[in-house]
């Protein structure tokens, strides 16, 4: 079997001719060169990033496009002798590049089935981030979190092969609802005006996300009629629940995905200034002990033995 594949090659090496092959591999690297051109000509040209990218992908598509052509039409007096090598090494290369053919096929899934696109933010693999770059192989991503608190850059840079969109959840943070619901938890002291503290917060966080709740509530609209989703609250709720050391309220508001940690910065800038002017009434709890009573201590002596003294 190997033998006649090393004859059918060297047959069609002859029938082909080391000259003609010599020029198809300049065209094909030519070709490769003016894509690169074409991509680096289109970076400088358009500011847009959004535009830049899908710009320099259309370049390359056309130009791969254009160079297949090319090889194909120099090959089709000898596609008969061609097709018989590539069918005997087709079985031995499927097995040995099964994780490429994978990552092929979820590039595929990804470009027609609404998974991510440049730009979201996402999670694949465990890894969470912006992505950048969708090549036929890898996502690249732009990772966020891990050592950085927060949903910050890193500066790490993050390629994910695209087959694990077969393998995991793909969690998109920016899709069809590029908002995400957040919350924090308060503690109010017991003997404070609880009345006075639900209302201050909810004054506070209801300035500070305004503009998502009115953004998001015309997405989560379309949310509705797009899938099977039931109504939920948008606007910031504030709950309340009792423990044995203070009064604990929950407040819950929407953002948007990428403005959560600086958000939250700005509704505890103004929840500080505004329950400071309310100090008299308004205590935050913090956890302390406090005796309220001493037990009686009872002390009961006990009567040494006498000593006996020598004889």
């Amino acid at each position: 079997m190997t033998d006649d594949v090393v004859k059918q090659v060297a047959d069609w090496f002859a029938t082909f001719g080391v000259g003609r092959l010599g020029v198809l591999l300049i065209v094909v690297s030519a070709g490769l060169f003016g894509v690169r051109l074409a991509q680096a000509a289109i970076t400088r040209a358009v500011e847009d990033n959004g535009l830049r990218y899908r710009a320099r992908k259309v370049a390359g598509l056309i130009g791969y496009a254009i160079i297949a052509v090319i090889v194909l039409s120099t090959l089709s007096k000898n596609l008969d002798q061609l097709g018989v090598i590539l069918g005997v090494a087709g079985a031995g290369i499927a097995f040995a590049l099964q994780e490429v053919i994978a990552s092929i096929a979820g590039w595929i899934a990804v470009s027609f089935g609404h998974f991510y696109k440049s730009g979201d933010r996402v999670e694949l693999g465990g890894i969470k981030g912006d992505v950048i770059d969708i090549s036929i192989l890898r996502t690249t991503l732009m990772e966020v979190g891990d050592w950085v608190e927060g949903d910050l850059y890193n500066g790490r840079i993050v390629r994910v092969a695209n087959s694990f969109v077969f393998k995991a959840p793909v969690y998109n943070y920016s899709s069809e609802f590029p908002f995400l619901w957040d919350e924090f938890t308060l503690p109010v002291r017991f003997g404070s005006d609880w009345q006075l503290a639900q209302t201050v917060i909810e004054d506070v966080v209801t300035r500070q996300v305004a503009d998502y709740t009115a953004a998001s509530t015309h997405k989560w609209e379309h949310m509705i009629k797009s899938f099977r989703i039931e109504e939920a609250r948008i606007t910031p709720s504030v709950t309340l629940v009792i423990t044995d050391n203070w009064i604990e309220f929950r407040i819950r508001y929407i953002v948007d995905y990428k403005s959560r940690r600086v958000t939250k910065d700005a509704i505890m800038r103004d929840l500080l200034i505004a329950l400071d002017q309310h100090r008299d009434q308004i205590q935050l709890g913090s956890t302390t002990i406090e005796l309220v009573g001493v037990p009686p201590i009872r002390v009961s002596g006990v009567r040494a033995a006498p000593s006996s003294s020598p004889a």
